[in-house]
């Protein structure tokens, strides 16, 4: 809302005879125009600050619980200098209801989708998802779970690859992170994990290079 008078205080209306101005027709049938217009109708002030949620651009903001995730300023809290590949053991719907679950501790910034490569962002990039198993490895990566599990490669599809490059590529362009295995790790290099993702069937030469030439 505009202020329409003096430091943003509303101007009142004052009756004729007390000397005030006079509310033109005009201007009195505008204003009875728009009281009439169905609050349905009028923008939702929510959507421009919906619009904006997203780091990265083509990806969809689906938010993760903040009881899953650790606030942050990153990187001035935390240096980023680290890009991790998970796969989710779970479908694409199961794990974003998972990230919404206040009560499952687990999360990740980003999501990619099999069927189509279709990039979902649950926690701002700013924030620590809990996705390694390791503080001081969440605090410097962005964590990037992949629909599929690790022993069925037909979910590693040419649209998941691809895009999910374009997705890394794009982290490391902005934090200055070099794009190669030693700072685009998967969840199994984390020290003192006992996760195996993304697994024998992920194609890392393919996707280092994908990630190069994005």
């Amino acid at each position: 809302m505009e202020p329409s008078g003096p430091a943003g205080r509303r101007e009142p209306v004052r009756p004729a005879s007390q000397g005030g101005p006079r509310l033109s027709r005009r201007r009195l049938l505008k204003g009875a125009a728009l009281a009439a217009v169905p609050y349905a109708l009028l923008p939702d002030p929510r959507a421009d600050a919906q619009s904006g949620t997203v780091d990265y651009p083509p990806a969809e903001w689906r938010p993760a619980s903040p009881s899953n995730y650790t606030a942050s300023d990153r990187p001035g809290s935390y240096v980023i200098d680290r890009v991790i590949i998970h796969v989710t053991q779970e479908t694409y719907a199961n794990t974003l209801s998972i990230f919404g679950n206040p009560e499952k501790k687990v999360s990740a910034h980003y999501l990619v989708r099999s069927a189509d490569g279709h990039v979902a962002q649950c926690v701002h990039e700013a924030d620590i998802a809990w996705h390694a198993g390791d503080w001081d490895y969440n605090t410097r990566s962005i964590g990037i779970e992949h629909e599929g599990w690790v022993d069925r490669p037909a979910y590693f599809t040419d649209a998941l690859y691809e895009e999910s490059a374009k997705l890394t590529a794009a982290i490391c362009d902005k934090y200055g992170i070099p794009k190669d295995r030693e700072h685009i790790i998967g969840h199994y290099q984390v020290p003192g994990t006992d996760h195996t993702d993304p697994g024998p069937y992920w194609d890392w030469v393919r996707y280092v290079r994908l990630v190069n030439f994005a």
